[in-house]
């Protein structure tokens, strides 16, 4: 299909990416998804390849590129081959953004440079277990000393995805009551040292998919936050959130998509080796119908999801469509993928291959990031509705 939304560099990039996934993570893959998470250093050779600093400005070590473009070969190529980077998709795609927006000169000072290596890998913690995507509804409270030298942290925060490796992890937090006229106000966002005394990260979740992804509960208990470490203006939080919420959505969508495309492949491959009835799969004019129909679906996706990267790049991306973006793109890879394990047969139920795995990753995908009812309503709200 003819797509303008590459160019040489993201293809020079591809090929990168694609050669560092074989050598690196095809033959470990198998070890990490029965570890439940990737390991730690494999972080560092991401820094090392250049990958976290794409988006970071020269100044702090980076390539001071403003574009989602690489995230979205990344997102390709990962699919592609079976894999994931693990929980580092949140330090780019969720930790940067407010980074960039939100910090001073003295905290991009203090915190890009190590952003960019991989030293320092971020999280963001904003669900909590009850409250699940009624964020105004939060508990946990940072309270300002007395000195004014530090905010006390208290709470509890739930399917912090990265939040077993995190070193910073951006934790939405209470410092005012909420107003009768706006249960918003009073959220604000912090960036917490994870070494800090009273941060303890509990269960590692055990999840029905996103296996080599870690995701973690996460605890505080008087945890002391240096004011330093307040990001943007105090109570303003929500409104920080959703501006990043658009850009997260996107993600989503586009990853979908991604998983669809290879669901595909992966269907393609499998149908064309295997035999039944002393002919292959691929044979029956089923098979060619399923898969036909898949690839037109895909086809219209990967459209959505490069009209919206575009629209991101752009600086133009809109909430509404966002959502539509995402709300499309994840049904249709709930459909494709669907239909491609179907033409596995038992195998497709198997671990061991690729579109099982894919199969239970990407049911997460309807729901994080806001569930699809939630875009819905969003973008029934755009519609006047």
């Amino acid at each position: 299909m003819r797509r303008t939304v590459f160019n040489e560099d993201h293809e020079a990039f591809r090929e990168t990416i694609r050669a560092f996934i074989a050598a690196e993570v095809v033959p470990v893959y198998d070890e990490w998804f029965a570890a439940g998470q990737a390991p730690r250093d494999f972080y560092l050779k991401l820094g090392e390849l250049g990958v976290f600093g794409i988006e970071v400005d020269e100044e702090y070590g980076g390539a001071g590129i403003d574009s989602h473009k690489y995230e979205a070969v990344i997102y390709e190529e990962t699919a592609r081959a079976g894999v994931s980077f693990g929980g580092s998709g949140v330090h780019t795609l969720l930790g940067l953004p407010y980074i960039k927006m939100l910090a001073s000169d003295d905290q991009k000072k203090r915190w890009l440079p190590k952003f960019a290596t991989g030293e320092e890998m971020w999280a963001l913690a904003m669900t909590e277990p009850g409250t699940g995507s009624d964020v105004a509804g939060m508990k946990t409270t940072a309270k300002l000393s007395e000195d004014g030298t530090h905010y006390v942290l208290n709470g509890a925060k739930t399917f912090i995805t990265g939040g077993v490796h995190a070193d910073r992890v951006i934790v939405c937090a209470r410092t005012a009551a909420p107003r009768e006229d706006d249960r918003r106000f009073g959220i604000s966002l912090f960036a917490v040292d994870t070494k800090s005394e009273g941060y303890s990260v509990g269960r590692k979740l055990d999840k029905l998919g996103l296996k080599v992804s870690d995701t973690a509960e996460l605890a505080f208990v008087d945890v002391k936050v240096p004011v330093e470490d307040l990001m943007g203006e105090e109570n303003k939080g929500f409104g920080y959130l959703g501006t990043n919420l658009a850009s997260e959505r996107w993600g989503i969508a586009f990853g979908a998509y991604a998983q669809a495309a290879a669901a595909v492949r992966f269907a393609k491959e499998y149908v064309q080796d295997r035999t039944v009835f002393g002919k292959t799969v691929a044979s029956f004019q089923n098979t060619k119908f399923e898969l036909a129909a898949c690839q037109a679906e895909v086809d219209a996706a990967q459209a959505v999801a490069d009209r919206a990267l575009e629209a991101l790049d752009a600086g133009e991306l809109t909430a509404a469509e966002a959502a539509s973006a995402k709300l499309f793109c994840t049904e249709v890879a709930h459909r494709v993928i669907d239909r491609c394990l179907q033409l596995h047969g038992g195998y497709g139920f198997m671990n061991e291959y690729p579109i099982a795995r894919l199969y239970a990753d990407n049911r997460v995908n309807r729901i994080y990031g806001g569930t699809s009812e939630v875009m819905k309503s969003i973008i029934a709200k755009s519609m006047g509705l």
